[in-house]
Parts: C-alpha cells; structure tokens; sequence
C-alpha cells in the first residue's frame, strides 16, 4: 500500500477516514472525479480537488495551529494569524490538509462511481502548485470475476481413484496439490497487478525481517542463495500470484456452495488453541479464524468430491 494512502487513511472504501483532525461532514464542493478501468482489472481514479477548497481548508488549519501556538509575547492561542503562518511548517500544513481533503476525496468518488474495493488505494500525487487545482491518483480495483468452469468434474477423476478399493493395497487419497492444480486448471480468472505487487510486497518484507533476525544482510542472503534482488522479486510475484488466485478461487466456490463457518465452530477452534497466548489472539482475531477455517471448510468440499 502506498505510504501516502497510509498516513491518511485511506481505507478500501474510503471508510476509515484518519487524521489527527475531525472531518468536516460536508463533500467537497465541485470535485471532479474521472475513472478508468485498467485491462488487468486495476481502477485509475483521478481525483481533481479544487483551489478554492484547499484555501478553504488551510484557513481552518492554520486557525487551528494558531489556537495552539505559544509564540514569545503571546499567550498561548491569542498570536496574531498571521505571525502564526509565519512561524509554523508549511509541510505541516500541507499534511494536515491532506489528512482533511484525501480521505473525503476518495469516499467521494468510490460512492459517486458505485465502487466496491478490496483494498486500500495507492495514491499518487500528480499536482500540488499554489493557485492550481490538486490533482491525485488513486489506483484500487473490486474483486475479480471468476468462472470456475467445470472444476467438479476434473476433481472427481482424481478423488475416484482413492475410492476403488483394491485387495491388499491401501487405499491413496488424492494430495492437496493434485485437487488445487486440478481445480485452478479449470479456473479463468484476472488478478489486478495491483493486487500482486501488494502481496509480493508483503512477502518480501516477511523475508526481510526474517533474514534480518538470521543478523544477515540481504546482500548476504543474495550471495549465500545464488539469486540476485530482480530473481527475488519475480519469484516473490509468481507466489503471490498463485496465492491471490487460489484464495479468490476457494472463496468463490466457498459462494457457490453456500460454506459458512458458524460462531460455534469459532469458538470451537478457540477452545483448542494450545496456551493462553493463542487463544486470547485468535479470541481478537476472530474474522480471520473464520476466514482459514472456511478455507479449510472449502478444502475439504473439493477433497469429498
């Protein structure tokens, strides 16, 4: 996720709306908002913010840094507005801004197209001047459409086999990696690079720390595996991408099959966990819980096939 869309909060649909600073309730008036949908998926939304709104909005931050400055001569809130524009950081004010317009911006315009995201945005900025609209990108995308194409049929080849019962011979149930590669054989399905470089990015910052709790560089890392960074990254993108694709997949067969996970069977799992520690995490995590067991539930449906 990008660092911009982070430290303002920008949530997947623009509900969780950061800042050190209340939110005005109003929109922001005369925003234009275009939009572009990407081949691989990937939703280019272009979120033009007009100069008078960040006027607007700069005259309510620097009221309110001056509420709170303490400048020599003064009492603390009662310096002049102007000595007080003087003496703050300008980046400061510009990043509060942000925290008050970015948020508002993207809500806006995922509601104003009937967006549904998956994912926080990556922004970038495409113009800041004095005197000139703000321009921002915003890159996201919605869950991708899947056909599942005839997967029941394929899997059923493979779990026959472990139902014929042969004299003197145990019977061999099919492996994990023969029903996923059967059903993802069957699967039509476009990830949004978006989404790739988001879970590549994950693992590679897993690795990272991992290799930096081994007290190795990653140069070291490197030379003692024989690849180089650009051989890290791209096999970190085919996993992701594998990975992305099989999730979407057992969640849409999850759909179809109407599996669900109950409270009990929540609780169940919870009630298993080895230590205090891990029951008071899975307690916190719950919706998770219910995600990997669902996974497990939908694992289970292919296997029985």
């Amino acid at each position: 996720m990008a660092k911009l869309a982070d430290a303002h909060g920008l949530g997947p649909c623009g509900e969780t709306l950061g800042g050190s600073s209340p939110l005005p309730a109003t929109n922001i008036i005369f925003m234009v908002s275009a939009i572009e949908k990407l081949p691989d998926g990937t939703i280019k939304l272009t979120l033009t913010i007009p100069f008078s709104e960040v006027t607007k909005t700069k005259d309510e931050v620097v009221a309110l840094f001056a509420s709170e400055a303490e400048l020599p001569g003064f009492r603390k809130g009662k310096a002049p507005k102007k000595l007080v524009e003087e003496k703050i950081d300008q980046e400061k004010v510009r990043e509060e801004i942000l925290k008050r317009l970015l948020p508002k911006a993207y809500a806006e315009s995922v509601k104003d197209h009937n967006l549904r995201p998956i994912i926080n945005p990556q922004i970038h900025i495409q113009q800041i001047e004095e005197g000139k609209d703000w321009i921002f990108i915003a890159l996201t995308c919605e869950a991708p459409e899947i056909n599942l194409g005839n997967y029941k049929e394929g899997i059923r080849k493979i779990t026959a086999k472990s139902k014929i019962v042969i004299p003197g011979k145990e019977k061999q149930e099919p492996s994990f990696d023969e029903i996923v590669k059967e059903l993802l054989a069957n699967v039509v399905i476009k990830i949004p690079k978006i989404i790739i470089n988001q879970e590549s990015d994950r693992l590679l910052a897993q690795t990272l720390d991992e290799i930096k709790k081994l007290g190795l560089s990653l140069e070291q890392y490197l030379s003692s595996t024989k690849r180089t960074a650009e051989d890290l990254r791209a096999e970190y993108e085919k996993k992701a991408e594998d990975d992305v694709r099989l999730e979407f997949t057992l969640q849409k067969v999850a759909m179809d099959e109407k599996i669900s996970v109950s409270e009990k069977e929540i609780d169940e799992a919870i009630q298993k966990a080895k230590d205090e520690n891990e029951r008071k995490s899975l307690e916190a995590n719950r919706y998770l819980l219910a995600s990997i067991l669902r996974q497990q539930k939908t694992l289970d449906f292919l296997k029985n096939l």
